[in-house]
């Protein structure tokens, strides 16, 4: 049922604390034909629908799984994200953009979810050296001290599962071991 209009002037006058003066309405005005729906606007030639987040939003909307879990990540980040490495930001990201980065995360999801090693595409493409180098999982609790959104992927997801999450540092592809 639609309101007369000045019935929701005046209720969105009382909301905002400024609805002592609105007069009432006196009579409803008389009803419209409903306006044509707009016409769509046809996407320019070429283009193509844009790619959904590739961060895991229904991991993230879950309630944690675990106090504890260990998990190994990969990093991929971006050159506007400089000033959180201060300075010391991997070169390879160094000369990536966000969407880039996107993309990068992307073919890692793709190359995982076709039975990749894990360990592997970390080794070659994460750029935390050091759990790159070193291959070994995070204790994860909720205090531990890392950034939260990883904190938080990393207690929703179950045991061999992985997901995306995004910090300052850039996306994090975190896989739970145990």
């Amino acid at each position: 049922m639609k309101r007369p209009a000045t019935a929701l002037v005046s209720l969105a006058l009382v909301l905002a604390g400024c609805g002592g003066s609105a007069p009432p309405p006196t009579t409803p005005p008389p009803p419209s034909a409903p306006s044509p729906a707009p016409a769509a606007t046809p996407a320019p030639a070429g283009a193509t629908a844009p790619e959904p987040s590739v961060l895991s939003t229904e991991i993230l909307a879950r309630e944690p799984v675990a106090n504890t879990a260990a998990v190994k990540h990969i990093l991929i980040s971006w050159a506007d994200l400089t000033d959180a490495y201060q300075g010391q930001i991997d070169p390879r990201a160094a000369k990536r953009t966000k969407a880039e980065a996107e993309a990068m995360v992307r073919s890692l999801l793709k190359q995982l979810e076709a039975g990749a090693d894990f360990d592997t595409l970390m080794k070659a493409s994460s750029e935390d050296t050091g759990s790159a180098r070193s291959g070994r999982a995070f204790t994860v609790t909720p205090d531990a001290q890392l950034v939260i959104e990883f904190r938080q992927l990393s207690l929703r997801l179950h045991p061999g599962e992985y997901g995306v999450c995004q910090s300052d540092f850039g996306f994090h592809i975190i896989k739970r071991i145990s």
